[in-house]
């Protein structure tokens, strides 16, 4: 998935602790199997070439990822959308050149996504692209759904003390011993364990950062964002980062990514509909806090 898993757990023995580890990256290396937009014989890229115009059957855990997804796309008017992937692989590569994608390229790469483009059929398990062309990246919310499930895997070894970090995305199960939650410092510009001026104190919920601060495209004076607005195929511009706490890993990887699209004043009307799930922005230098922000921080 393009980045490390962390996982910090409480087992009554090193025995069970190693068992139990083993276990949990095992889940994690399946998922990359899945979910890897980078692996060119990954399920989600197997899916990409094969779903075009007729429905594909795949595994649960990547359907579950897409459900989600189209979900998030549908309450946020196309602001997170996993079609995007013909438009993040020019960024990457313009990332890598050092200069953005031309006009006529994101055009083209444009014209193969949408999320009304994107299919999925429940009962049946399948999905289905309308073009060929299509492909999924699901790099905003893939990270978050693996920490849940490894979460999971855990609990069912009897193991529910435990963190699992993957880059800016951890997801807490009960906290260590004799404490009422995991502490994790984020500062006011979102970066976990800075010299931080804010404190959460989480258990049996998730944290995602999202920012241009690691990842970004510098040219011509503008520093464009890895966070691609999907109506416009543009990297975002504006300095903002988003931290949402979620009750589960994969809502709040996505949403840190939604709400960077949407912006403070869209964002956070968003995120005031969702009883699940508070955030903190920093745009521009000013700090916005959602009303539900303060029950998660000291």
């Amino acid at each position: 998935m393009g980045t490390l898993f962390r996982i910090t757990l409480y087992a009554h023995s090193e025995g069970e602790a190693k068992a139990a580890c083993h276990a949990a990256f095992a889940r994690v290396a399946e998922l990359d199997n899945a979910l890897s937009d980078y692996k060119p014989d990954s399920e989600l890229n197997r899916i990409c070439k094969e779903a075009a115009g007729r429905p594909v059957a795949v595994s649960p855990g990547l359907l579950a990822v897409l459900a989600a997804s189209q979900k998030l796309a549908e309450e946020t008017g196309g602001a997170f959308d996993v079609t995007l992937g013909p438009v993040t692989r020019l960024w990457r590569r313009a990332r890598a050149e050092g200069r953005p994608p031309e006009a006529d390229a994101l055009r083209e790469a444009a014209s193969r996504t949408g999320y009304r483009k994107l299919h999925l059929d429940a009962a049946r398990g399948t999905v289905l692209l309308d073009q060929a062309g299509m492909q999924l990246d699901v790099g905003g919310i893939g990270k978050g759904f693996a920490a849940d499930e490894v979460l999971q895997v855990l609990a069912g070894l009897g193991i529910r003390r435990a963190l699992v970090a993957a880059s800016g995305d951890l997801a807490f199960g009960d906290p260590p011993p004799g404490k009422k939650g995991w502490r994790i410092g984020v500062d006011e510009a979102g970066r976990p364990d800075a010299e931080f001026t804010r404190v959460l104190e989480l258990s049996n919920a998730a944290v995602s950062t999202s920012g241009e601060a690691e990842q970004n495209l510098e040219s011509a004076g503008r520093k464009y964002s890895h966070i691609i607005d999907p109506a416009t195929s543009m990297g975002l511009t504006r300095a903002i980062t988003v931290t949402v706490v979620a009750r589960r890993g994969l809502d709040a990887d996505a949403l840190s990514t939604a709400l960077s699209v949407m912006g403070p004043r869209r964002g956070m009307a968003y995120i005031e509909t969702r009883v699940d799930a508070a955030a903190m922005m920093m745009v521009s230098g000013k700090v916005v806090e959602s009303t539900r922000w303060g029950s998660f921080g000291q």
